[in-house]
């Protein structure tokens, strides 16, 4: 009796997009002035706006909201409030650029770190755009900015388990972890490069139809003993931000060895990557995944640009490189990367169509 091969998944649509309240870097840094006036007196410390090279970043709220103290109530409320618009505008657009109705997609990966619901989030989008009610649900929470990542690989695991319309949602509100009343230089950092955005891939198994990119594989490290490098304290006024500084020396000491071993994986080497697309955590983070892997200075483009008309959306940011590098064209293999809380790596291997 033959034994049938896993389908081929495949990146069908994607759409991505942010809240609607679009502020200059300028502005939030003036507004940093206020809600840090010890550490805004420390000019090295205030070079980090200038350092994170973003030009502009969507919030979920009007700057002058975050001014005053919120409370963890508060703030999440407006995380399951513009998260579920922003989700039901994303799987909308993705659904009509793939040619599917709502009531054909059979699964849902569900990936978000910076609010908190139950039920998760994608069971009300569910209900609201009439997805088939039996679809398999997929919530993944905690994993930051590498999030994007790793859900694109799961959603391919499912379509490699038989599953046909498959729905990824990264959506991330990651101003509205900032605290008005913390003092922290992870907090003042995390102001100077959070944003909010999320996206929406339908995946499927490859068919006769053109598709965007095919899922060849994937491959995640988790770092031993590394859990204090990034990731959320929680207290009385919400998710804390909590990263280190050595996270660009991080990627450059580990990266090269962790991407040769998931390009072995499946047969790949570097040398047959055409492109590279990579969460921009930051633009020493960016400098250091070229520094590790070999690349030419500022050869990572499109992070580059997404971080600049962007900033850090966490787990969407790496989804709006992968937007970004098929709006230029993108051909023959590529890798997609991201890190985040754990501390881990994440690697998707993709192949785009000639």
């Amino acid at each position: 009796m033959a034994v049938l091969s896993p389908a081929l998944p495949v990146v069908q649509s994607i759409a991505t997009g942010t809240p609607p309240h679009l502020v200059l870097q300028a502005d939030i840094q003036a507004a940093a002035t206020q809600l840090f006036p010890r550490l805004s007196q420390r000019p090295k410390l205030m070079e980090v706006f200038s350092n994170a090279q973003i030009e502009r970043r969507a919030l979920a709220r009007p700057l002058e909201w975050y001014m005053q103290p919120r409370s963890f109530a508060e703030k999440n409320a407006v995380y399951v409030e513009a998260s579920l618009a922003l989700c039901e505008r994303l799987t909308l657009e993705a659904l009509d650029r793939a040619d599917r109705t709502a009531a054909q997609v059979d699964a849902v990966v569900f990936v978000s770190s910076t609010g908190i619901s139950t039920p998760s989030l994608e069971s009300i989008v569910m209900e609201r755009l009439g997805i088939n009610r039996q679809a398999v649900r997929l919530p993944l929470w905690g994993l930051g900015c590498a999030g994007g990542a790793q859900g694109l690989a799961r959603a391919a695991d499912l379509v490699r388990a038989g599953y046909q319309n498959v729905l990824l949602l990264a959506v991330e509100m990651c101003s509205l972890t900032l605290v008005a009343g913390d003092q922290s230089s992870s907090n003042f950092v995390g102001t100077a490069l959070f944003s909010d955005g999320g996206a929406a891939l339908l995946l499927g198994p490859e068919s006769g139809e053109s598709s965007l990119a095919r899922v060849r594989g994937a491959r995640s490290t988790l770092l031993p003993q590394s859990e204090d490098v990034m990731g959320w304290d929680v207290d009385d006024a919400g998710l804390k931000v909590r990263f280190s500084q050595d996270i660009p020396a991080l990627v450059a000491g580990m990266m090269r060895e962790n991407v040769d071993l998931a390009l072995e994986s499946i047969g790949w080497t570097q040398d047959d990557l055409n492109e590279y697309i990579v969460h921009p955590g930051g633009a020493k983070v960016v400098a250091a995944y070229e520094g590790a892997l070999g690349l030419e200075s500022g050869r990572l483009v499109c992070s580059r640009k997404v971080l600049r008309e962007y900033g850090n959306m966490s787990s969407a940011t790496v989804l709006f490189v992968l937007a970004q590098t098929l709006r230029r064209g993108a051909s023959g293999r590529g890798l997609l990367s991201a890190m985040g809380p754990g501390f881990c790596a994440e690697h998707v291997l993709l192949e785009f169509p000639a």
